[in-house]
């Protein structure tokens, strides 16, 4: 084959064991790599029912056929699992230097099984598997541990990720960190390498996988390049990075603020890009093989966080403590996202907790939590969530189990036990449809469907043809992530492009119709991998403020016989039945 080497990497942590196994080409033609082979490797490896924090709950890493290569976009692994926090089907993607270091050790995918019995790092690359004590660096923060290893490996050009505290701790949203500030972020992944004692894994290598056509992989990043060259998209990217949809999203008054209860940030401006720009000092940083540089590194120039570096803030950091915690001051929010990223946790979820319990503690349902505005006190929370202490025990096992224990049910925002991001359904129909249906809990990335909602495409109120556009948006971003490309060049990347790169890498030659085919079977196998863990239609549902109380002044809803007409629509059209169950099963 090419584009692939065919193999996978086995690590068994129970016995420090490792294995290399074959896969047949069988399995990348109907899956290719990413998310498709991830996606394949969970229904293959894990049995129904297993609990997700247990030695029977398996980690699968891996690149795609693009990465490694010229293409733009391509500079990003995937992780795959059963969800700590939602029981079900997980994945989660990073960007930063490390993908190409996976693909160097001459592997498709790494399955991470069993548990060790004290902390361990493990060295991966083409010449072998070696694990390491790391009984030094449990309870250090993600960026120690990150340096700490990397020095100890001492390879040059060797990339790691890491867990922090929160990982440790089994906080059930706990991420995978890399890069200091690149976070495969939902989730919790970092929960299930804590489970297993598993503190990192450092990637290197020189091994190469050939690919069929370079010379067409080169036309085909040139001519991305040549379609960026004046697209706003991309100028605004380049810009301001992800703050660029402050703006964007108060403008259309689908900005999530005060946890859920206002489409508009009062003092959003104060969050904004072009606040970003003026008042820190920002240098733009860029993935290998990218031209968005939408990475922004930020440094506070004055105040009590002067000096504090970071990689960021993205939008969704910004609405998840800027919007719904009502915090106003870009600082402070840079501080709460360093700290996530130190303690190694998902900011949006994390987020979202603090303003959940900041709104039920202003509505007297609950004593002893920050208000809004507060960030010292937010801070504190976020230390006691990581440490799993205090008031965070509770909060480290994640937004239903707070739901239900403090009887919020009615207040708290989530599908599936994943939190939305920031594009409000009551405003933004079709994202309504995206969280619903997600495998993973609400997610604004399997399709970015807020694109063609925002963009005019579609007008984001209807509900008539939303489900077929959807569809058309998940099917491409499916074999995005089977690749693995970023899913900003989704305006870039289309179809054609897809056919092309996926024959200068495989040799393949798919047509349209037979990728969105690949991609039906990739979104079809997520949903049999939660249908054998007992997901239902039921769990398609939306919270019940976003039924029940309407925003901007009580102009935008979403009904749900709004949902019922969509997800009735997106079945059909995925060919299950009512429920939501493919045929067969």
């Amino acid at each position: 084959m090419y584009g692939f080497y065919g193999r996978l990497l086995r690590l068994n942590l129970s016995d420090r064991s490792s294995a290399v196994e074959e896969l047949p080409e069988s399995v990348y033609r109907d899956y290719l790599g990413g998310k498709g082979l991830g996606t394949y490797l969970l229904l293959r490896e894990l049995e129904p029912g297993i609990d997700p924090l247990s030695s029977a709950n398996k980690l699968i890493i891996t690149a795609g056929p693009a990465t490694g290569t010229v293409l733009p976009g391509s500079s990003r692994y995937g992780v795959f699992s059963k969800s700590p926090l939602t029981g079900l089907y997980a994945e989660s993607y990073a960007g930063g230097r490390v993908a190409p270091a996976i693909r160097r050790t001459g592997y498709d995918a790494v399955i991470v099984e069993g548990a060790a019995d004290a902390p361990v790092y493990v060295e991966i690359s083409d010449r072998g598997v070696v694990f390491h004590d790391a009984s030094h660096l449990w309870g250090k923060d993600t960026y120690a541990t990150e340096d700490a290893v990397l020095a100890e490996v001492g390879r040059e050009g060797a990339q790691a990720v890491v867990i922090g505290p929160a990982g440790e701790n089994l906080v059930r949203f706990a991420c995978i960190e890399n890069n200091y500030w690149r976070s495969a972020g939902r989730t919790g992944m970092g929960a299930v390498m804590g489970s297993k004692k598993l503190k990192a894994l450092v990637f290197h290598g020189e091994a190469g996988c050939e690919a069929a056509d370079p010379a067409l992989l080169k036309e085909a990043a040139r001519r991305i390049r040549e379609k960026g060259r004046d697209n706003p998209g991309v100028k605004a990217y380049q810009t301001y990075g992800t703050t660029v949809m402050v703006g964007t999203m108060n403008g259309a008054r689908a900005f999530p603020a005060r946890y859920w209860s206002m489409g508009t940030g009062p003092d959003w401006e104060n969050l904004s890009g072009d606040t970003l720009l003026q008042n820190f000092e920002v240098r733009a940083r860029a993935c290998p093989n990218c031209f968005l540089t939408c990475g922004k590194l930020t440094t506070v120039k004055e105040g009590k966080h002067a000096g504090l570096k970071l990689e960021g803030p993205e939008y969704e950091t910004i609405y998840a403590f800027g919007g719904l915690c009502g915090i106003n001051r870009l600082d402070e929010v840079i501080y709460l996202n360093d700290l996530c990223d130190r303690l190694g946790m998902d900011t949006i979820t994390a987020g979202n907790l603090v303003a959940l319990m900041m709104e039920a503690g202003e509505r007297g349902r609950v004593k002893g939590y920050p208000a809004y505005g507060d960030a010292e006190g937010a801070a504190r929370l976020l230390e006691d969530i990581a440490h799993a202490r205090g008031p965070g025990e509770l909060l480290a096992q994640g937004i239903k189990r707070v739901a239900t224990e403090l009887g919020l049910e009615d207040l708290a925002i989530h599908v599936k036990g994943l939190e939305p991001a920031g594009y409000d359904p009551r405003v933004l129909k079709g994202m309504g449809l995206a969280y619903a249906t997600s495998p993973r809990g609400a997610c604004h990335l399997r399709a970015t469907f807020y694109k063609p909602e925002l963009s005019g495409m579609i007008d984001p109120s209807t509900t008539e043809g939303k489900a077929a556009l959807f569809i058309e948006f998940e099917n491409r971003l499916t074999v995005f992530n089977t690749m693995i490309f970023c899913v900003f060049f989704r305006d870039l990347i289309q179809w054609d492009d897809l056919v092309a790169m996926i024959k200068g890498s495989t040799g393949w030659e798919y047509t349209r119709e037979e990728l969105a085919r690949l991609a039906d079977r990739i979104v079809t196998a997520t949903r049999l991998f939660n249908t054998r863990e007992g997901a239902t239609r039921a769990d398609d549902m939306l919270p019940p403020r976003f039924f029940n109380e309407p925003i901007n002044d009580g102009r935008d809803i979403i009904t749900r016989q709004e949902l019922d007409i969509m997800l009735d629509d997106y079945y059909r059209l995925r060919g299950w039945d009512q429920n939501g169950v493919p045929p067969g099963n």
